[in-house]
């Protein structure tokens, strides 16, 4: 098949045939990239406000949206979803979000791969997370695309270590979420694990989710997590 795109030549090397004898061009005429079966790729985005100034005391929020469709129907998720085959990882994050809840002009910070093999039963899928923070009242959230509802949520959290192997830091971090009218309660419990050192390896797992879709609360603590690393004052 032609090559993805047609500016490739900074892909040359040194200019010389493979070992079967093929240029770049002869290479890529007879690649077919479907000859293994790869993951899906998605976006995900934690959008968080604050009300006053940006401290851990403030009133924080987070915007989700309720699923229309499989999996997870009616449960309450981050707005985000799949990647079009010609677009940048950040693109997609503020398509998504824009599409599913009409929030556009954040600032999207990269913050997470969440790659586990269970974690969508559609097909073998990779998110990528994005963290916005902006001032409560500073955007207008509106229901679109793929969600049936997008509402605001506040949140609730507080953390308590537990024990841990040899080398490792355990908590479990219990959020609440409850919307502005308090009619929709969320409750959430998620483990993180990370090893110290020079090297630090982090495990996010769900405990219990209630009716957050997938693995969003595990996604949420990490944004929520990003944010407290931040403010002066604030323990994670």
């Amino acid at each position: 098949m032609p090559a993805f795109f047609k500016d490739y030549e900074g892909f040359l090397g040194t200019g010389r045939s493979n070992e079967q004898g093929q240029s770049l061009d002869e290479f890529l005429e007879e690649y077919d990239p479907y000859k293994y079966k790869n993951p899906c790729v998605t976006t995900d985005a934690a959008v968080l406000t604050y009300e006053g100034e940006p401290a851990p005391d403030a009133v924080w929020r987070v915007l989700l949206i309720q699923r229309r469709n499989h999996p997870s129907i009616g449960f309450w998720a981050l707005p985000g979803g799949f990647i079009e085959l010609g677009e940048n990882l950040d693109a997609t994050a503020r398509r998504e979000l824009e599409e599913e809840t009409g929030v556009e002009g954040l600032a999207l910070e990269q913050i997470r791969t969440f790659g586990d093999v269970k974690r969508d039963p559609r097909a073998r899928i990779i998110s990528t997370a994005y963290l916005a923070v902006c001032e409560a009242g500073s955007v207008r959230a509106q229901v679109g695309d793929d969600a049936k509802d997008a509402r605001w949520f506040r949140i609730g959290y507080a953390a308590e270590e537990v024990p841990a192997a040899d080398g490792w830091r355990a908590e479990v971090r219990h959020f609440t979420l409850t919307d502005e009218s308090g009619e929709v309660c969320l409750k959430a419990d998620v483990l993180v694990e990370e090893r110290t050192g020079l090297v630090r390896e982090k495990r996010y797992r769900t405990l219990s989710k209630g009716e957050i879709a997938g693995d969003h609360a595990e996604v949420l603590a990490a944004a929520w997590e990003t944010v407290l690393g931040r403010l002066p004052g604030a323990k994670v």
